[in-house]
């Protein structure tokens, strides 16, 4: 009988994830994407900031790191980039239809 491998939890792979990443690191970028309009990203933007000293205590309560980066968030264009490159693709094929 062969044994199967258990894979670890989500959030435990996340977790070691995280700490592959920030393993002594004294800063870390935190990118993230907000669905919405320019107020909801900057809705979101205020609210990881004012966060940002709960989740640093958090991970290091949680990451048996020596010490706890500073994070920084940064506002993640991709999905933006990928709806406009979306509408020039429909509009360039409705040119064509046309």
């Amino acid at each position: 009988m062969t044994r199967t491998r258990r894979r670890p939890h989500r959030p435990e792979r996340l977790a070691a994830l995280i700490q592959a990443t920030l393993a002594d690191g004294t800063h870390a970028t935190v990118r993230f994407s907000v669905l919405g309009d320019d107020a909801a990203k900057e809705n979101a933007m205020a609210g990881l900031a004012s966060s940002r000293g709960f989740l640093r205590t958090y991970l290091a309560r949680t990451l048996p790191l020596r010490t706890t980066p500073e994070l920084h968030f940064v506002l993640d264009r991709g999905l933006d980039h990928a709806a406009r490159i979306d509408a020039i693709l429909d509009k360039l094929k409705q040119e064509e239809q046309s």
